[in-house]
């Protein structure tokens, strides 16, 4: 076993009467309380077979030291965002499909928050935008994250490691990633191969499971459309006879899909809207969503198809056994579904999909996100 590393920790304080005071009428030791030495075990070497790390610990344990004398040329320092510019024109590669691949990653899949300044958006959306220009524009094949997940509330922290997790060991980002905070709530979301605790300075390879997310999706009124409709990227209209439903987690709305009759045949449906909120984004909530509703329209005699130009429901759908491929428009102005046409936008793949399988009863149906 490799010989533990110490780590010296040290605080300048300038000398002063009211220092030495307080010195004097508690019995601080001030010297002895300015500076600390920990031993830590040797984390895993880059060169090893891993993909994410995590380095955790309560506050003042050491954490960004460690990460500092271990990592100071990976260390991610943060990045002067623009207040003007877009958050998409702030990437340095020209290329916008890696871009968008790389928001996604992170779980941060709305197109109309991507044409927005960093300084507009919400804490969530502002942590995943560092998260992907980390990992994207960072050089090396190492991106350490210090106060990871700091700034955001612990839901929004637990399913952005979720979508961090899977987006990584896709391995469409060829990079190891390590993160640094004093939270141990996120450790089972991010499924790291090891961690680091500095409570106990003992690293620990770990084989982690991330926990389910359980959705409760029921029919909802059109009014509740308000709380999803400016995350929307495409028209925020909802047509007037869509039947809507909700996904609700731990009673909170967190997804939402409209159904409209497929105009011209029978017992045939297409999802016309669907919308996970942004501080959802990225833990699969979206594919589990729109499964079920294949299985709701299976189950009451239809069909049911998609047509989307969103780049995460084209992978979803493209990757799943449960849909098929109808057509594929690229560059026009609208696509066509069964002879009908909706609207797109010129340059963009506009994909059709039908949903093919009942699902009840498989066991690929009991993931990670279950609903009912």
């Amino acid at each position: 076993m490799s010989e533990q590393i110490t780590i010296n920790l040290t605080t300048s304080v300038q000398n002063s009467f009211r220092v030495q005071q307080i010195g004097g009428l508690f019995d601080v030791p001030i010297e002895q309380k300015m500076s600390k030495k920990i031993l830590i075990d040797p984390p895993p070497a880059q060169e090893e077979d891993w993909k994410i790390g995590l380095i955790v610990g309560p506050s003042g344990s050491g954490k960004s030291s460690t990460a500092k004398m271990l990592y100071s040329a990976e260390l991610y320092q943060g990045f002067s965002w623009s207040s003007t510019k877009a958050i998409v024109d702030q990437f340095d590669t020209p290329e916008i499909k890696k871009i968008i691949k790389a928001l996604n990653i992170v779980g941060f899949s709305s197109p109309p928050s991507w044409l927005k300044p960093y300084s507009v958006l919400s804490n969530g959306e502002k942590f995943r935008c560092d998260l992907a220009k980390a990992l994207l524009d960072s050089s090396g094949d190492l991106v350490v994250f210090d106060e990871y997940t700091s700034v955001v509330d612990r839901t929004v922290a637990k399913v952005c490691s979720a979508a961090v997790a899977k987006g990584l060991k896709e391995d469409f980002i060829r990079k190891k990633f390590i993160a640094v905070t004093c939270h141990y709530d996120i450790a089972d979301w991010l499924e790291p191969d090891w961690i680091l605790d500095l409570a106990t300075g003992k690293v620990a390879r770990r084989s982690l499971r991330r926990p389910d997310i359980k959705l409760d999706i029921v029919r909802v009124p059109q009014s509740l459309w308000t709380l999803f409709a400016k995350h929307h990227y495409l028209s925020g209209s909802l047509g007037t006879n869509s039947r809507c439903f909700a996904a609700f987690w731990e009673g909170t709305p967190v997804a939402f899909a409209a159904l409209l009759p497929l105009l011209g045949f029978k017992k045939r449906r297409r999802i016309s809207r669907i919308v996970v909120l942004p501080d959802y984004q990225g833990a699969g909530i979206g594919s589990a969503f729109v499964n079920t509703m294949g299985d709701l329209c299976r189950e009451e005699g239809y069909r049911l198809n998609i047509t989307t130009s969103h780049p995460a429901m084209i992978r979803h759908c493209e990757k799943s056994p449960f849909w098929r491929t109808i057509s594929v428009r690229k560059g026009i102005s609208s696509s066509c579904q069964f002879g009908k046409k909706y609207v797109g936008s010129a340059g963009r793949a506009v994909v059709s999909f039908e949903y093919t399988a009942d699902r009840t009863g498989d066991p690929c149906n009991s993931g990670r996100v279950s609903s009912h």
